[in-house]
């Protein structure tokens, strides 16, 4: 497949992802399912955060490096099971309706299935794998 073709895919996933999400707040006159965007904001930052203070040339290195490695991994982990959480909490608190949290969880799906298949499609290859 071509890398246009897939660009184009990707970004009509994303869109749509959010288009769910924005959908959840609208139709259910609710808009605490807004705050699920913020989490796709925030979570890839600890990875670039720590990746840009371990260095670029050492991604495998040993000691500090690997420890601050897995330290933005941990946290990127705890923003992406935020924003499935998140519509899962506010639907069992009865702050928004059951459809508006399927439509939130299913935008975070399509969200972060467009991040996996970026990364599958476009990232370097790391030496050793």
């Amino acid at each position: 497949m071509g890398t246009m073709r897939t660009i184009i895919l990707l970004a009509f996933f994303l869109a749509c992802g959010i288009l769910l999400v924005i959908l959840s707040c609208a139709l259910y006159g609710n808009w605490w399912p807004l705050f699920v965007v913020l989490t796709y904001v925030l979570a890839p930052l600890p990875n670039m955060i720590c990746r840009r203070c371990a260095g670029a040339d050492d991604m495998f290195g040993d000691g500090e490096t690997r420890g601050l490695l897995e330290t933005g991994y941990f946290i990127t982990a705890i923003f992406v099971v935020s924003g499935f959480g998140l519509p899962l909490v506010l639907a069992h608190a009865q702050v928004i309706t059951v459809p508006a949290m399927l439509l939130s969880f299913f935008g975070g799906l399509l969200v972060y299935a467009t991040i996996l298949g970026y990364t599958h499609n476009f990232a370097q290859p790391v030496e050793g794998y």
